[in-house]
């Protein structure tokens, strides 16, 4: 007698930057669909520069969850993170046009172009996974151009991504404006959900910044999903500076987000205080000699794992 076949679980992973990258390439081949949820709030290097000229949501996390998903053999997933660095200096009339593409990565400035020109990011989106084999789907936390936002313990309250980046002792987070809503598929893909992944990344510039969307922390809850936060391996300088699990935990709460299960790399970071009726803390090696972060082929496993 053959056992039935287990279906993979749909999963949507939230947050942004090489954190949310990495959790892609985890689950990749283990789940169906998988759904990137993706923060639009970057204000720094070359989304800094674009967001500075053209009125669109912040295109460089959205360029590494492309690639993460795209087939990796496919042309325009190995171009799209090349950067416009090779172009020679100019000089007299094409001096400006240099300096403006100039450290470009060229997934930027498609995503950019492709918005322009099909008028949805995405749609946009779509159509480039399609060009790239992506395996999933990227969607973006709001279509809204955003600038985060952070409430300070000691009162004032700090603008940008970069400068909420660098800051200590932050209390909160919120976007500007505050009207921003997440794209309905977003919202139907959080609602389909077996599983909600939560970064790793930057807990308040990454997996809050995403969070913090109208309408997102709201579907979280109501979904019957299995929340699972993957904490950092480290503490970041600036905005999580001597944080511990605990701390990653209480950041989570104070936004109205609750794990069911929080994965953790106890080699790499202190629990702290836990509560002992707080979500179920799963400690297991998420690294490997040689690789940055969190190892996707020891994470996929350890997330399918926190499912049960």
């Amino acid at each position: 007698m053959t056992a039935a076949a287990v279906s993979p679980p749909a999963v949507v992973a939230i947050g942004g930057g090489h954190g949310l990258a990495a959790t892609l390439r985890a689950l990749r081949a283990l789940a169906d669909p998988l759904t990137a949820v993706v923060s639009v709030a970057d204000d720094g290097g070359s989304t800094g520069r674009l967001r500075r000229a053209v009125d669109q949501p912040a295109p460089g996390d959205l360029r590494k969850c492309l690639v993460a998903l795209g087939d990796p053999d496919n042309l325009l997933t190995r171009v799209m993170e090349r950067r416009l660095d090779w172009l020679a200096p100019v000089r007299g009339a094409d001096a400006a046009l240099d300096r403006a593409i100039v450290g470009h990565p060229v997934g930027n400035l498609l995503i950019a172009e492709a918005t322009d020109e099909v008028g949805d990011l995405v749609d946009a989106l779509g159509r480039l996974g399609v060009a790239m084999g992506v395996r999933g789907r990227v969607l973006p936390a709001t279509t809204t151009p955003v600038q985060l936002h952070a409430q300070l313990l000691d009162g004032r309250e700090v603008c940008g991504q970069v400068r909420v980046m660098g800051s200590l002792g932050i209390d909160s987070v919120h976007l500007d404006p505050a009207t921003a809503a997440a794209p309905q598929a977003v919202l139907d893909a959080i609602a389909r959900a077996d599983a909600i992944v939560l970064g790793p990344g930057s807990l308040y510039t990454s997996v809050l910044a995403a969070l913090a969307v109208s309408g997102i922390i709201e579907a979280v809850a109501a979904s019957a999903a299995r929340r699972i936060y993957v904490c950092n391996l480290h503490p970041q300088a600036g905005e999580t500076a001597g944080y511990d699990v605990a701390e990653h935990v209480a950041a989570l709460a104070r936004h109205g987000v609750t794990p069911d299960v929080v994965l953790v790399d106890p080699a790499e970071i202190e629990p702290g205080a836990l509560s002992p009726t707080g979500p179920v803390v799963v400690s297991t090696s998420l690294t490997s000699a040689g690789v940055v972060g969190h190892d996707p082929a020891k994470l996929g496993p350890a997330i399918l794992a926190a499912l049960g």
